[in-house]
């Protein structure tokens, strides 16, 4: 285990505020929960995509920020797809080929001159309904996104995604794409959900590990012996880094970090980097799906924190639970 490493990835400072958080206006992309957070740098400023949720499914929206602490919503970059489509319902844009290094630019980058997303897509309406499908978005501007076919969908001979895949997460390593993703076992609730990876050498033809799930679920009574799921790779050195999260059989998510030497064999360290917080706290319910990015020498951990509030009236929508975007950050030097 890289203690010294995992040292650096602790941020104990929770900012104990949601940075982008649900419109709660009837009609919005956004209205009823916001999800996901995927953070890039472009311009001289910090972006943010992130979920969110009305009712009827996920839809994609961005914010930006100077400072990573205050964030402004730039409002919808990937809207549900017509009648028909593999987007109908849902078009969740999960991530953006970026910049590999943990304490790097964290810029985007292009392939064929375009820039290239994944996203997944649930086939019926409501929250997270049906076998999701993962697929490919490019954009000329990290805007406007153009919405390819699925190239990833559930293999009901792999019984630990046969349910339908989850969140996707792009990078590129020495001329190899790897897709990493988390997959449910069953389409209904209860199941349990575990992480994999795919890789491709064009970004069309696409190889699934024989070595899948290549994060499992931890044993009975560990935080993530129900999920161990969102992962989230950089590299910093020699060695790669997984943010993920663990859903626990206590009815609660938490974020968590592994370590691999090749993309492909894990090792997780055992450690929650963001606990949830105390009864009545944004995140007393979870505190999980994270991603990361740094600005001068410090590590922000940002994650989608969730509040448990039955039946409450917010703005003009109602409400089962507070879902929004929040961070901790590093110790200052």
């Amino acid at each position: 285990m890289n203690r010294p490493l995992l040292d650096q990835l602790r941020t104990p400072r929770k900012i104990n505020r949601l940075v982008i958080e649900p419109s709660y206006r009837q009609g919005d992309f956004d209205s009823h929960a916001v999800d996901c957070p995927f953070l890039f740098s472009h311009d001289g400023r910090y972006f943010m995509t992130y979920v969110g949720w009305d009712r009827t499914g996920y839809r994609t929206g961005l914010a930006s920020s100077t400072d990573l602490e205050h964030w402004h919503k730039e409002g919808l970059i990937l809207d549900r797809g017509p009648e028909g489509s593999v987007t109908q319902y849902n078009a969740a844009l999960t991530s953006i080929l970026r910049d590999n290094e943990l304490f790097g630019p964290a810029t985007p980058q292009k392939v064929g001159g375009r820039f290239v997303g994944a996203y997944n897509a649930y086939p019926e309406p409501g929250y997270e309904e049906g076998p999701a499908v993962i697929g490919l978005c490019f954009s000329d501007d990290l805007q406007k996104w153009e919405v390819g076919p699925p190239i990833l969908v559930p293999d009901p001979a792999c019984a630990w995604e046969a349910g339908g895949l989850y969140k996707a997460v792009l990078l590129e390593h020495e001329g190899t794409y790897y897709l990493y993703y988390n997959s449910k076992n069953t389409p209904k609730w209860p199941w349990v959900e575990q992480s994999g990876v795919a890789t491709s050498r064009d970004l069309v033809h696409w190889e699934r590990s024989l070595l899948n799930p290549i994060l499992p679920n931890g044993k009975p009574g560990q935080f993530d012996d129900v999920f161990a799921s969102d992962p989230v790779v950089y590299r910093h050195g020699r060695q790669w880094v997984m943010f993920y999260f663990g859903n626990c059989s206590d009815g609660h998510a938490r974020d968590s970090v592994a370590f691999s030497n090749d993309l492909l064999h894990w090792e997780k360290s055992g450690e929650i980097l963001i606990d949830v917080g105390p009864p009545g706290s944004i995140d007393s319910q979870h505190a999980h799906k994270p991603d990361v990015i740094t600005k001068d020498g410090r590590l922000f951990h940002f994650y989608c924190a969730v509040k448990s509030t039955p039946n409450q009236k917010v703005g003009d929508v109602t409400v089962d639970e507070i879902r929004g975007i929040a961070f901790s950050v590093s110790n200052q030097d």
